[in-house]
Order: C-alpha cells, then sequence, then structure tokens
C-alpha cells in the first residue's frame, strides 16, 4: 500500500502546481536619453542620401555652432509646443546665428519635422531616424534642401516633448567667400566624427529651404 499512497500524494501535488506569470516588461528608456543618438544616426543617413542623389555633393561636417542652434529651436517648438521655422517671439535660426556669431557670412538652410511616439513603446533610435529622413525625401523642396551640393556644414538637434519628437537640421556654405583672416584654422572631420571642428566663414547669412 505504501508505493500506491506515496504515487496518490504525487499526484494531487502535481494536480496544484501554478505557473509563475511571465514578467513584466521593463519599462523603454526614456526618450530624452535617446535624442543625441537619433541626431547623429539622422547625420549618417542624410549624408549617405546626399551621396546617392548627388556623388559630386560636398561632404558634410558636423560644425558644433549649428548643432547648438539646432537644438536651440528643437528645444523651443517642443517647450512651446509649435512647429515653424519662427518661434512665438519671431526668433529663427538665422536670427539666432547671426546674434550668436556676427562674423557668419554664407548661406544657411533649414530643415524642420516632427513626428509623434508612443510612451509605451518608446523610441526606436534606427527606425525614428528613417522615419524623419523619409519625410524630407518625399517632399520635393526638403529634399532639394537636404541634397544641395554646396553646403558643407550641417548640425542636428532634436528634442521631445509629452508625445512629439522635433528635429532641426542647419546646413550652411561660405559659397567660397573662405574664412575670416581672424578664424582660427580648425582642422577639418567627416561627417563619421561627431566631434568634428571646422573653420566657420562669417555676416550675413541668407536662409533657403522648407520646414
Amino acid at each position: 500500500m505504501r508505493p500506491v499512497i506515496a504515487a496518490f500524494l504525487l499526484l494531487l501535488l502535481a494536480g496544484c502546481a501554478t505557473t509563475q506569470p511571465p514578467a513584466p516588461r521593463p519599462p523603454p528608456p526614456d526618450p530624452r536619453t535617446l535624442m543625441s543618438a537619433l541626431e547623429q544616426r539622422i547625420a549618417i543617413l542624410i549624408a549617405d542620401q546626399r551621396s546617392r542623389i548627388d556623388p559630386e555633393a560636398k561632404p558634410l561636417m558636423i560644425d558644433p555652432e549649428l548643432v547648438d542652434i539646432a537644438r536651440q529651436r528643437s528645444s523651443d517648438m517642443a517647450t512651446k509646443h509649435y512647429f515653424a521655422h519662427a518661434a512665438p517671439n519671431g526668433d529663427t535660426s538665422a536670427s539666432i546665428l547671426m546674434a550668436e556669431d556676427t562674423r557668419f557670412q554664407g548661406l544657411l538652410g533649414e530643415n524642420i519635422a516632427a513626428q509623434h511616439y508612443r510612451a509605451e513603446l518608446g523610441i526606436d533610435v534606427d527606425q525614428f531616424a528613417r522615419s524623419f529622413v523619409d519625410i524630407w525625401l518625399k517632399s520635393p523642396k526638403h529634399k532639394e534642401n537636404l541634397a544641395y551640393a554646396e553646403y558643407n556644414r550641417t548640425g542636428i538637434g532634436a528634442a521631445v516633448d509629452g508625445d512629439t519628437v522635433y528635429v532641426t537640421q542647419l546646413f550652411a556654405t561660405d559659397l567660397g567667400l573662405g574664412p575670416h583672416l581672424d578664424a582660427p584654422a580648425d582642422p577639418v572631420t567627416p561627417i563619421r566624427d561627431n566631434h568634428a571642428i571646422v573653420p566657420k566663414p562669417k555676416p550675413e547669412p541668407g536662409l533657403r529651404g522648407p520646414r
């Protein structure tokens, strides 16, 4: 009888066994921590598209001054919840650039875009970067702006509010005017080096390009 009773007890215990629920998925990263990576990915994708559209287009160099202004513009849109080339107070990338660098001279271009996201899903950096670039490529004016062969410097800024990511990309060229005589002869590094510093030709930018 003992083996039979032991087997019966084992069956009872097996019948009471329960499965553990799956562990909850960790929350997605705070989108604000991904903005720098998003900027870098967009820069790489834009550089690739420029070379595909026009193999003779000048390579884009990361200009820290343009990066700073692009970030200011995207952050302002995210904070004040608007989407336009001009802020509610009238500030534009060109006016900010001239206020911060009165020696700038040449042509300044700007593309902006905004994209919603769901907080529970978070942001996939590569997917969002490709989506932003696709938005611009599908617009003839934006595509013309990003592919303009004479641009040789760029800066990208991304910012996020509750459910929207804003991106600003600035482009610049000195149109052959050359740097000021007192400008430092900094080395030029391709866009793949995200810490590149380029010579900044400098006095009155023209502003071209759509949103």
